[in-house]
């Protein structure tokens, strides 16, 4: 069996996604809102794997790569586990904690798109707990993934990093709004690649205190998604990218988009590719999980998809990423 090159931290959770038919502000009195009491009878329920980790873990595994998944789930997750490990995602690092449930996300939307929300850590406060270097000398990691999660985890993964000389890659996106200033300066300092969108970027500006030359001067690569408009990249090699999208044709549901392009573009580093393959394949998968409903539904069409990044990028950029571009064989 291949043993992956990349891991992957992050959080680990089920999606609970429901909607209302009606509008959220027609029920609300505003006398009374410190007394909110109401009860929504919705008309849908689905539930999905979701989770950051799992979901890069997932992507970059269906694309034939075996990602070591790294995080905290909880004694429900034997069928998760089933199902990641089905799909190339090696889960021999998760911790399990038998006295906790699996993170979950509980969400209602109106008619209107807004949301009512909930989000049960469980497990995942435990993942401060998960020793890296233990699952470095087992699995041969060389590159190791810092996404959302519990955010003391988060900081002591990074910490364990840069103790093991290990090269990491930070994803705070999320979590931003939960870290101070000085944890977000020691997840970003030495990063070799920094995700973010293009708010989160914003966002991050103003939590470090550093501007953008530099936040540049400490990463080796800076990745900013941004939405419809593509991606920009830019190192302090001097590297500037600017790569459109994938265009969509149908849009389902964003959950995941974000994860999804880090899935492409990290099987495609950890296959072989340029930094600017392995962005358009990103743009690929991304724009595969939103005509998906569920960050973990989407499925690859070689021929079909080869054809959509010769459309976006060029014929010689998806004769350079089909190789990578190979549905796993692991099911």
């Amino acid at each position: 069996m291949p043993v992956g090159t990349t891991a992957v931290a992050g959080s680990i959770a089920t999606d609970h996604l429901m909607h209302f038919p009606g509008r959220f502000a027609d029920q609300l009195v505003a006398e009374r809102l410190d007394r909110i009491s109401l009860s929504f009878l919705v008309d849908d329920l689905v539930v999905h794997r979701g989770g950051v980790g799992a979901n890069i873990a997932f992507g970059m595994g269906v694309l034939g790569r075996r990602p070591v998944l790294v995080g905290a789930a909880g004694s429900d997750f034997a069928d998760f586990r089933s199902w990641l490990d089905r799909h190339g995602v090696e889960t021999g690092a998760v911790l399990v904690v038998d006295s906790a449930n699996t993170p979950r996300f509980t969400c209602t939307t109106d008619d209107d798109q807004c949301q009512l929300a909930s989000f049960y850590p469980g497990a995942m406060t435990e993942a401060k707990n998960i020793a890296l270097a233990p699952i470095v000398d087992r699995f041969g990691i060389e590159l190791l993934l810092v996404g959302a999660s519990d955010p003391d985890a988060m900081v002591a993964q990074t910490e364990e990093a840069r103790a093991l000389g290990l090269a990491f890659a930070a994803d705070p996106s999320q979590q931003l709004p939960r870290l101070d200033g000085d944890q977000c300066r020691s997840l970003v300092d030495g990063a070799r690649y920094l995700f973010s969108n293009e708010y989160e970027w914003e966002l991050l500006t103003r939590r470090t205190g550093w501007d953008a030359d530099e936040i540049t001067s400490r990463v080796g690569l800076r990745i900013t998604t941004l939405s419809d408009e593509g991606v920009r990249i830019v190192g302090r090699d001097g590297t500037d990218l600017s790569l459109p999208v994938v265009p969509a044709r149908t849009i389902k549901d964003p959950t995941g988009v974000g994860d999804g392009f880090r899935a492409g573009f990290l099987a495609g580093v950890d296959g072989g590719l340029s930094v600017e393959r392995a962005a358009q394949l990103g743009t690929l998968i991304a724009t595969l999980v939103l005509e998906t409903d569920g960050a973990q539904e989407w499925t690859l069409s070689l021929a079909e998809d080869l054809a959509r990044l010769r459309d976006a990028h060029g014929a010689e950029a998806a004769d350079e990423i089909e190789p990578v571009l190979t549905p796993c064989e692991w099911r």
